[in-house]
C-alpha cells in the first residue's frame, strides 16, 4: 500500500515558513538548511498545482491558495494533536510537551521554583516556555497553557485562577531621603510617581488602593511612564526614580535587603489575580494537567473552572 500522506513532512515545513515570515528563519527553527526548506516548498505546490508562496530575493507573502491551505492544515494537525493528548492523558506515566507562555513579572519572579518543582515531579515531560508580554494564540500558535493577568473577558478559553497576588507601593531609600516619605494619599501627588502604560488601552494603568475600606482606582499624574514591559518601573523606582506600585512577590527579597522601602501601608489590600488558560475545545494533555496543578500549589488558587479569554499579561 503506497504511502499517502508522506508529504506532511512538507506541510510542517510550509507551516513553520508562515509562521516566521522567510525561508531562513523557518530553516533556524527546524534546524536545517534554507535550501532544504525551498525544495520541501516546491514539492508541496507541486503536488496541489497551487503556488502557495509568492518567494523573491528581498520578500516572502503568502497567496490566497496558500492561506486557505495554512489554515485548513493547522486545524488538520491541530486534530493529530488532540489525539496524542487523549493517548497521552490515558498513560499511567505522565509524558510528552507542554507549551507555556507567561509575562515576563511571571516568568522571572513566579515561575522558576514552580517549573523546578514540575520538572522534578514530572522528568517524562518536556517544558517548551515563552515569555512575553502579549497575549499569545494559544490555538493558532499552538500553545497548551497561558499565564494571564487580571479580569478575563468572555470568550472560549477556559481559566483556572492561580492566586490573588497582593499589591504595594515602593520607593528606594535615595529617592525618600532626597524627596521625603509620603504620610498619605495627598502626600503621594507630590512625589515623582513611575507608571505603567497599559498596551490595550495606551492609558497609564491605574494604581489599585484601598482607602477607610473602600476600594481606590486611583491615577497617579507620573513622572515617567513605561510600556511593554512593568518589571520598567520596578528597576526605576529602585534606582531612585521615584514611587511605583508592584507585587509583593516581586519587591519581597529587596524589601527585605532595604533596597527598597514600603509606602503607605495603609492603602494596601488590593489584588490582581493571575489565572493559567488553555482553548476551551480542545482537552489539555495529562502534560499540561500537570503543569496547571503545580503552578495552581503557589497561590492555592480554587479548582473551579470558568470560562474566560485573554487579558493583558
Amino acid at each position: 500500500m503506497a504511502r499517502r500522506y508522506g508529504h506532511l513532512g512538507d506541510v510542517e515545513i510550509f507551516m513553520a515558513v508562515a509562521e516566521h515570515g522567510s525561508l531562513t528563519a523557518a530553516a533556524v527553527s527546524l534546524a536545517t538548511t534554507p535550501s532544504v526548506i525551498s525544495r520541501a516548498l516546491g514539492r508541496l505546490e507541486q503536488r496541489l498545482g497551487s503556488q502557495l508562496l509568492r518567494r523573491t530575493t528581498r520578500s516572502l507573502s503568502i497567496t490566497d491558495a496558500g492561506q486557505l491551505y495554512l489554515e485548513q492544515s493547522l486545524a488538520a494537525f491541530a486534530l493529530i494533536d488532540d489525539a496524542e493528548r487523549t493517548i497521552q492523558g490515558q498513560a499511567d506515566e505522565v509524558a510528552g510537551r507542554v507549551r507555556l507562555s507567561v509575562p515576563t513579572t511571571y516568568a522571572h519572579y513566579r515561575l522558576p521554583p514552580l517549573l523546578d518543582t514540575f520538572t522534578r515531579r514530572y522528568g517524562q515531560v518536556r517544558v517548551e516556555l515563552n515569555v512575553a508580554n502579549r497575549n499569545v494564540d494559544l490555538v493558532a500558535e499552538g500553545f497548551d497553557l497561558a499565564v494571564r493577568l487580571g479580569e478575563l473577558p468572555d470568550s472560549g478559553m477556559v481559566a483556572r485562577k492561580l492566586e490573588d497576588a497582593p499589591l504595594c507601593l515602593v520607593a528606594a531609600p535615595a529617592y525618600l531621603a532626597r524627596a521625603g516619605t509620603p504620610a498619605s494619599l495627598a502626600d503621594l501627588r507630590q512625589h515623582a510617581c513611575v507608571a505603567f502604560v497599559m498596551p490595550s488601552t495606551g492609558r497609564v494603568a491605574p494604581w489599585l488602593l484601598r482607602d477607610g475600606g473602600a476600594d481606590l482606582d486611583w491615577s497617579a499624574t507620573p513622572r515617567i511612564t513605561v510600556s511593554d514591559d512593568v518589571l520598567g518601573v520596578v528597576s526605576l523606582a529602585a534606582h531612585g526614580l521615584g514611587v511605583c506600585q508592584t507585587y509583593d512577590f516581586i519587591v519581597r527579597e529587596r524589601l527585605a535587603r532595604g533596597e527598597l522601602v514600603e509606602l503607605l501601608p495603609q492603602l494596601r489590600g488590593r489584588t490582581r489575580a493571575f489565572s493559567a488558560i488553555h482553548a476551551g475545545h480542545r482537552r489539555p494533555s495529562a502534560a499540561a494537567r500537570a503543569l496547571m496543578e503545580v503552578l495552581a500549589e503557589a497561590g492555592q488558587g480554587p479548582p473551579a473552572q470558568a470560562q474566560a479569554g485573554t487579558a493583558p499579561g
